[in-house]
């Protein structure tokens, strides 16, 4: 009889998002991070294969992101989930925050993942591929008073992945600028 694995799952550049239950990974030694280390310095310090599901909430922004998305596909198991946010290309934090240094839009992650018509025009950009995105859904900012109607625009927004482009492409993307991207990806 084997016994199998507890599942693991990695919290990579968590801050202070400290996750019971996972290996929580930052640059900066702050409490209840298990493993200090900077992911662009790559590899990263697991072995192949070693992950179930992996979050990168908030970070990718702050990173040259193609380099870890192929070293987060090496440490991640076949069939596992990763779990990305990053701003939306319209969203001001990007200017806010002089440490971001790349721009997203929902298409972004397109180029990743086998089957998608920009991964087909062009899959020889990169030597690695996830399988499925499962999700994607772009963010608005929920003030209560000023924003309110954010709600509804997201949920217009995200009734199709068409809508999404279609926001995307017009001058709706400038009227009601989003917050922040989420996307699910599988190995």
């Amino acid at each position: 009889m084997s016994i199998e694995k507890e599942p693991r799952k990695l919290n990579l550049g968590c801050g202070l998002d400290i996750r019971q239950g996972w290996v929580n990974v930052d640059s900066v030694n702050l409490p209840g991070v298990d493993i200090v280390c900077n992911i662009e310095k790559l590899p990263l310090p697991f072995p192949d294969e070693e992950f179930n599901e992996i979050l990168c909430r908030d970070i990718l922004e702050h990173t040259e992101y193609p380099p870890v998305l192929k070293d987060i596909h090496r440490i991640l198991k076949r069939g596992g989930k990763l779990s990305i946010q990053v701003p939306h290309f319209t969203s001001k934090n990007n200017f806010v925050d002089p440490t971001h240094k790349k721009l997203f839009s929902v298409s972004t992650f397109d180029f990743f993942v086998e089957g998608t018509p920009i991964f087909e025009k062009h899959s020889y950009y990169f030597d690695f591929v996830y399988a499925d995105i499962l999700s994607s859904h772009i963010t608005f900012e929920r003030a209560p008073k000023v924003f309110f109607y954010n709600s509804l625009v997201e949920w217009i927004v995200n009734k199709s992945p068409r809508m999404q482009r279609f926001y995307e492409s017009t001058g709706f993307s400038r009227i009601f600028p989003a917050e922040n991207i989420t996307v699910e990806l599988t190995k």
